[in-house]
């Protein structure tokens, strides 16, 4: 029953890694996604630049070009960046530093020009992140991801010195919301599944996009860097919806918190950061445009990328199990009538 199941599944275009997972997704009752790639459109678009500093719109201009428009794209928000401002520079990269889930930020270091810091704005600006504070917060509440924009005197290191930071501008990117999204989460709403938000972003913004693809209790929103301890974890996973600012650890940790509280859970993910949630969650699900770590380790694969597959596999799941129980019956009466 399981390996027809998994044929079935191939021509909803999901790859079943493990048919083990098709009974386990059928019992569960907790799905955390991720807000890009999921909830909407993996492309990232740039909604607008706003200059925090008086430096003409040519320097700004400048600065952007040469820390996305000479070398291949990193991420999906480089990539965004990458295609305004891909004219070349002449500056000359001395030193880059990723970007990464822990620190929030990546820096790059030009011969002559001084270095300049993009990130998220709370953990670059951190002591002074009150001096912009209102204006994140609109754009946040709009459902935009916003990023900051720059220039710290000195060598960036791994805990940024707020007093050498010069806020220069805020970048603000959206996604779409994939048009499929609504309708899918309406299904998981009608099977008593609850939708949990698992992502990055600020809080905010994640609580505004999910809001909008009409996910139950998308105003019910924290930020993870506030959750300490396990009885933190545990409250948090009793009360909220969506959980911003989490980091690869977090997600582990709440993961294995709706566990404790008897849960089945599955874990959606599509990069590196995602992959001890999967390992940890019952059931990992994978996007095939993801990571190669995630794909490896997701007991399913989504091979289109494409959220909407999940409730064909949920019903594909649910419709095994019942199949199985009712023939179990059969033979148990029809042993029972004959002994």
């Amino acid at each position: 029953a399981m390996a027809v199941s998994a044929i079935k599944l191939t021509s909803k275009r999901v790859l079943v890694q493990d048919m083990n997972c098709i009974e386990t997704l059928a019992r569960v009752d907790v799905l955390c996604v991720d807000k890009t790639g999921t909830i909407t459109e993996p492309q990232l678009q740039v909604e607008n630049i706003i200059p925090l500093s008086s430096d003409p719109p040519e320097r700004l201009e400048q600065i952007l070009t040469a820390l996305y428009g000479t070398t291949p794209p990193e991420n999906d928000t480089a990539r965004a960046l990458a295609e305004l401002f891909n004219k070349g520079c002449a500056w000359q990269c001395q030193q880059r530093i990723p970007f990464t889930s822990e620190t929030k930020w990546s820096a790059t270091i030009f011969r002559g020009q001084g270095a300049f810091v993009v990130g998220a704005p709370e953990f670059t600006m951190q002591s002074r992140y009150d001096e912009i504070r209102p204006l994140v917060e609109e754009w946040s509440s709009r459902g935009c991801r916003v990023l900051l924009i720059a220039q710290y005197s000195g060598e960036p290191e791994k805990l940024l010195e707020p007093g050498k930071l010069t806020p220069l501008a805020l970048v603000l990117l959206t996604s779409r919301i994939r048009q499929s999204a609504p309708e899918t989460f309406a299904y998981f709403a009608q099977q008593g599944v609850a939708i949990k938000v698992i992502s990055g972003d600020n809080p905010v913004t994640v609580s505004e996009v999910a809001r909008r693809a009409g996910i139950s209790g998308a105003e019910m929103y924290i930020d993870a860097g506030v959750l300490e301890t396990e009885q933190d974890f545990l409250h948090a996973v009793d009360t909220y919806t969506v959980f911003g600012r989490v980091t690869p650890d977090k997600k582990k940790k709440l993961i294995r918190a709706f566990k404790k509280r008897k849960h089945t859970v599955a874990m959606t993910g599509d990069g590196v950061n995602d992959v001890l949630a999967m390992k940890e969650a019952d059931c990992g699900i994978a996007m095939a445009s993801g990571a190669q770590a995630a794909t490896q380790v997701g007991q399913l694969v989504l091979l289109d990328s494409d959220f909407s597959a999940m409730p064909h596999i949920v019903g594909e799941g649910r419709r095994v199990i019942n199949n199985i129980q009712r023939a179990a019956t059969l033979f148990l009466v029809k042993n029972i009538f004959s002994l």
